[in-house]
């Protein structure tokens, strides 16, 4: 797929998306960007905020099978990936199992509140995103693809949650935050759900041309000087190795407790890719990097005691890393580009 075609692909699913969903553009780039990049993303927002509404319009606008899952302290593994029953042959009275699939064998996936169910149940979920394949019975069954799990969470309410462990969130490309839409926007919101009319959503991209934007995207350049830049944001994160200068400023050492790890590196890489594709360049910048560092960086940063005695929370800390961190001179790159292929 050329570049323009891309574009215009892209520009044509944010227009199908507003016609339903008011607002939100931040949120929707995100989610987009996540998924030119292969990656998962995890909704956090209070109700009411169009999370659900949005993963449906999105699943639409591209052509993709969808299903919802919602997440109860009563939800079983099977529930989620499939199970075998017990078939009879009514006239030689053989009997054989078969697996019924399960609703993760679907293109798009909303995990709804997904710290709502047991980790055992989590974790089947989790291995399926990573995976992308199902094994039951012994035999392995691969998830169709395009594969994307887009799982929301409910913040404020903590009542009868198991909150995801940090090893688990690592699993999601991106956590998105979810804000309540300005006034001019609810009232948009209260006119288009209290009428009689209902928005319509056609298709405008397959899941061919979806693939197509995605090999673009990994095929973008990405200069050195970025990706060192992506780098250190991450390593800045963490205690040092052996033999290793600790280069983490006083604020990181002082609210941090423990950093993010390499999958966040690639992620960073992978976004920027993404974001330089999305804006018509055929390489990655600096501000692309910048511009994916919350969303990449909010779950996988730890604040200690200190940080959430005195109000810091892991945004503040991927603002200050974007503040003492430099971005290095192109000059000084060893050679022109790296990381084109990832």
């Amino acid at each position: 797929m050329e570049s323009q075609q891309a574009l215009d692909a892209v520009a044509e699913l944010k227009q199908a998306v507003a016609g339903v969903v008011v607002g939100q553009e931040a949120v929707v780039d995100q989610v987009l960007t996540a998924m030119l990049c292969r990656g998962h993303a995890l909704l956090v927002g209070v109700p009411g905020l169009a999370k659900t509404l949005l993963v449906s319009t999105l699943a639409q606008a591209m052509d993709l099978s969808f299903n919802r899952i919602q997440f109860t302290p009563d939800l079983m593994p099977s529930d989620i990936t499939g199970t075998e029953v017990i078939d009879e042959d009514r006239t030689t009275g053989q009997r054989a199992l078969r697996f019924v699939r399960g609703p993760i064998f679907s293109n798009l996936i909303l995990a709804d509140e997904i710290n709502r169910t047991p980790p055992k149940t989590q974790a089947a979920l989790l291995e399926a995103m990573q995976e992308r394949h199902v094994t039951a019975g012994g035999q392995t069954m691969a998830l169709p693809e395009p594969f994307f799990v887009l799982a929301t969470q409910n913040p404020i309410e903590q009542a009868g949650t198991y909150p995801l462990p940090e090893a688990q969130l690592d699993r999601f490309m991106f956590m998105i935050r979810v804000g309540y839409p300005t006034e001019a926007e609810e009232l948009e919101v209260v006119r288009r759900t209290t009428s009689g009319s209902k928005p319509t959503v056609s298709p405008v991209i397959d899941s061919a041309g979806l693939t197509a934007i995605q090999e673009r995207v990994r095929g973008a350049a990405v200069p050195e000087h970025v990706a060192v830049y992506a780098l250190r944001l991450v390593r800045a994160t963490r205690m040092p190795g052996r033999g290793e200068t600790d280069s983490r400023s006083d604020f990181v050492r002082n609210y941090l407790r423990f950093g993010a790890g390499p999958r966040a590196s690639q992620n960073l890489i992978l976004a920027a890719k993404a974001k330089a594709v999305l804006a018509g360049r055929a390489h990655a910048t600096a501000d692309d990097v910048r511009s994916a560092a919350a969303p990449v960086l909010r779950h996988r940063v730890m604040p200690n005691f200190n940080a959430e005695a005195e109000g810091i929370g892991a945004d503040e800390v991927v603002d200050h890393l974007l503040e003492a961190v430099p971005v290095g001179d192109p000059a000084d790159a060893q050679d022109g580009v790296v990381l084109a292929g990832v």
